[in-house]
């Protein structure tokens, strides 16, 4: 790479002479008359170096030199001061003015070609770091604009939290909700709640009062499913599905269905009070059953839901249409799983619709 040098001086003689020999050496040769036709050469040709005569009309060397070092452009620029005048005088001045270096008139070539050879060393590194410099600025850009598009997007996937379980959610956030969604086989605990006479309710009650309801009602029982792992599958209205197990396995999931349910009638007492005093007869029923089902992501591309298909649930739901207001019924497989866990009483059998034969089931007493 061939490196340009910006000779000014007011000498014709002196300019010629300069130039001559930094073109032998291969150098591109750039040439001022004056201060400033110098500083304009400086900011049309961008030199690598400038070689600047001190005593010139108008504008001197030092003017020049203080000029390049105000211009933010052109800080770093080498120059070398080219003098006839005692060199310890002008020494002081000239490192004053911002100047690399000296040059004593009548030029010793050896002694030019050593000065502009090591100061152009000097600007290449300073390019070098300049040229480090704006690549890492773009790559701290590049980084920041990653960042802020990832922060962006896990703000998004915190937001989708609310809209699955804990563990799904967490699942997502953590990059491994996609296994997870995939349509698996897994044994899960079930459970179906809905409160009795609310068709009643909504059919006398005023909309607000029916949304006052059904916001006490869901923060209750929400509180609760999250308190114990469970997964909601879906509420619409007053029915609520939460199932255990899925899509995270965990230690005795029917146990928790049955403490969250016991929990859950204790929540509603105060609720269900409070609307007595109103004029209406609420009450909870929740039914819970045992069994394996299908889980896995269903929707399509823009609405997915997380479910749980299988004859678990079918007879969780026809379980709690049979639970009157503030009982529990549990099936068979999850009576046999929390055994001596809770206390139970008969209940049933039941005739269950889509079910040939009768269902026995149990209530849980405490």
């Amino acid at each position: 790479m061939s490196h340009k040098v910006l000779v000014v001086d007011d000498t014709p003689a002196n300019v010629k002479l300069l130039a001559d020999l930094l073109k032998v050496k291969g150098y591109e040769v750039a040439t001022a008359a004056n201060g400033e036709e110098g500083l304009a050469k400086v900011a049309a040709e961008h030199p690598d170096i400038v070689l600047l005569d001190i005593m010139m009309p108008g504008m001197s060397g030092y003017d020049v030199c203080r000029t390049i070092r105000a211009n933010p452009a052109t800080a770093l620029l080498p120059v070398v001061l080219v003098t006839s005048l005692d060199p310890n005088q002008e020494r002081v001045k000239g490192m004053e003015a911002g100047a690399d270096d000296f040059l004593q008139k009548p030029i010793n070539q050896q002694e030019l070609f050593a000065r502009v050879k090591s100061l152009l060393r000097v600007k290449s590194l300073q390019d070098e770091v300049k040229q480090q410099a704006e690549k890492l600025a773009e790559w701290n850009a590049m980084l920041e604009a990653r960042v802020k598009e990832q922060v962006d997007q896990l703000e998004r996937l915190g937001r989708l939290k609310n809209f699955f379980s804990p563990q799904l959610g967490e699942a997502i956030l953590a990059g491994g909700g996609e296994d997870l969604l995939k349509t698996h086989r897994r044994e899960v605990n079930v459970v179906f709640l809905d409160l009795r006479r609310f068709t009643a309710f909504i059919d006398n009650a005023e909309p607000e009062e029916v949304m006052e309801l059904l916001r006490e009602y869901h923060a209750a029982m929400g509180k609760l499913v999250l308190a114990h792992g469970g997964t909601l599958e879906r509420f619409a209205g007053d029915g609520m599905m939460i199932f255990f197990n899925d899509p995270v396995p965990m230690d005795k999931p029917a146990e928790l269905a049955v403490k969250m349910a016991l929990e859950m009638q204790q929540a509603f007492l105060p609720i269900g009070q409070k609307w007595t005093k109103r004029g209406y007869d609420l009450g909870l029923g929740i039914g819970i059953a045992q069994g394996y089902a299908t889980c896995g992501a269903i929707g399509f591309e823009g609405r997915w839901d997380y479910a749980a298909i299988g004859n678990a649930t079918n007879l969780a739901a026809r379980l709690c249409a049979e639970a009157a207001g503030g009982e529990i019924l549990i099936d068979r497989k999850t009576m046999a799983a929390v055994d001596g866990a809770f206390q139970f009483a008969e209940a049933g059998p039941f005739e269950l619709k889509g079910y040939s034969q009768p269902v026995p089931a149990y209530r849980v007493t405490e």
